[in-house]
């Protein structure tokens, strides 16, 4: 799977990568140079990065399902347990 950004969210990213190497490296670095970093980045160790994600998903919703049936449980045969219930039939 190739991981792909939006054409803003790549053209801000090679611009922090510019800054990057400009204020940590005292290096200015061109525009098309950035962008391969950037790409190399992707396809190197954009998977893990993606993987990772997928498991905190994974393991999110494990722990959300656990939690539905405290969330969404009804006692059963209620009726007789409620004070306003009848006690001796239902005329009134």
């Amino acid at each position: 799977m190739t991981i792909e950004l939006k054409k803003d969210v790549h053209d801000r990213a090679v611009q922090s990568i510019e800054r990057y190497f400009e204020q940590t490296q005292g290096e200015r670095i061109g525009n098309m140079t950035a962008s391969a970093l950037l790409g190399f980045f992707l396809q190197e160790i954009g998977p893990s990065l993606y993987n990772q994600g997928v498991a905190d998903a994974q393991t999110r919703m494990h722990e959300r399902l656990q939690e539905l049936d405290y969330e969404v449980h009804e006692d059963e045969f209620g009726y007789w347990k409620s004070p306003a219930t009848p006690k001796r039939g239902l005329r009134g």
